[in-house]
């Protein structure tokens, strides 16, 4: 009996495209350069089976050609936003991801964020790699106390409330959070965070706002101008997410105009494109969408998209399936 083909869309870990090409018939990027649209039309014309990563647009567009040999769409990564799951359904596709395994690995990052922005690292590293340190003063580079302040998480899930631990029992952080569909009660029965109810509430508490839900079109531009002026003057925003939840357009405006203290960001709404204006405020901590970057996570995200081609290979109900 034939392996089924797979076409995967990025290099992935060695460990896991050994794997994969142990189980299945693989095709690899070894380019590691980004599919186009006639590229990612034509796997899913020959393969059994496409990987793409959340950085692949799986548009309407994409998906609509036919005919369509690919049975299912195992994505690399937590988020799905970057594939057109109507389109998917319509042509008659499976759609995993991999959730759980890069929780902590993400909020580890969320709080890394939340600590270099509000203790000037990077803009201390960067005055000490120059050569312009000149020895300790007091009023040198003084910057925000963490602890004890107040955390505001927007969203409630797997990796805000691993954040939410975090804040709150390393350093000791008042956490509150906002989430319209909220975890029920025994899944926040050992997390130290108090809900609010409405984001208006989390913003205009909060010294800290980090963001910790889904992309799509029911979140994009959650955070815009509006909700950026609930914000105190001295608050940052943390956004270890999806880049379109804000509306960059408005965040730039406000920390030009010092509506608020500052933001730390790992993702973006045009990426790989970053603002220039952002790029260029000391205030800004920019981070190359990392939040799983660990060997152990992304080696278990690959491992989860194995697990869920076998499954489904095998007639099984994949474990992570989106539809």
């Amino acid at each position: 009996m034939s392996k089924p083909k797979v076409i995967v869309t990025r290099r992935w870990p060695s460990k896991i495209e050994e794997k994969l090409s142990d189980i299945f018939d693989t095709t690899l990027n070894l380019q590691d350069e980004p599919m186009s649209e006639h590229e990612l039309q034509n796997a899913l014309q020959t393969a059994d089976a496409l990987l793409p990563t959340v950085s692949d647009k799986i548009t309407e567009e994409v998906l609509n050609v036919r005919p369509i040999k690919a049975k299912i769409l195992a994505s690399y990564g937590v988020g799905f936003n970057h594939i057109d799951l109507n389109a998917a359904e319509n042509a008659g596709l499976t759609v995993t991801n991999t959730p759980e395994v890069l929780t902590d690995c993400t909020a580890d990052l969320a709080m890394a964020l939340l600590l270099t922005m509000a203790r000037k690292i990077g803009e201390g590293e960067r005055h000490l790699r120059n050569g312009d340190w000149s020895g300790w003063r007091p009023t040198h580079m003084m910057a925000t106390r963490v602890s004890g302040k107040t955390l505001g998480l927007i969203g409630m899930g797997r990796i805000a409330r691993a954040v939410a631990k975090r804040a709150a029992l390393g350093f000791d952080m008042n956490v509150l959070f906002y989430d319209p569909t909220p975890p029920e009660s025994n899944v926040l029965a050992d997390i130290p965070a108090f809900p609010c109810s409405t984001m208006r509430e989390v913003l205009s508490k909060a010294d800290f706002v980090s963001i910790h839900c889904p992309g799509g079109k029911a979140t994009h531009h959650l955070i815009d101008q509006e909700a950026i002026s609930m914000m105190q003057p001295h608050a940052f925003l943390v956004n270890t997410a999806r880049g379109d939840v804000i509306d960059e357009t408005a965040l730039v405006t406000a920390l030009i105009n010092q509506e608020i203290a500052g933001a730390a960001l790992d993702v973006y709404e045009y990426e790989p494109k970053v603002s220039n204006a952002l790029v260029s405020m000391e205030n800004v901590v920019l981070l190359p969408h990392l939040g799983s970057a660990t060997t152990e996570t992304r080696e278990a995200m690959g491992m989860r998209v194995l697990d869920n081609l076998s499954n489904f290979f095998s007639g099984k109900e994949p474990i992570d399936k989106i539809i």
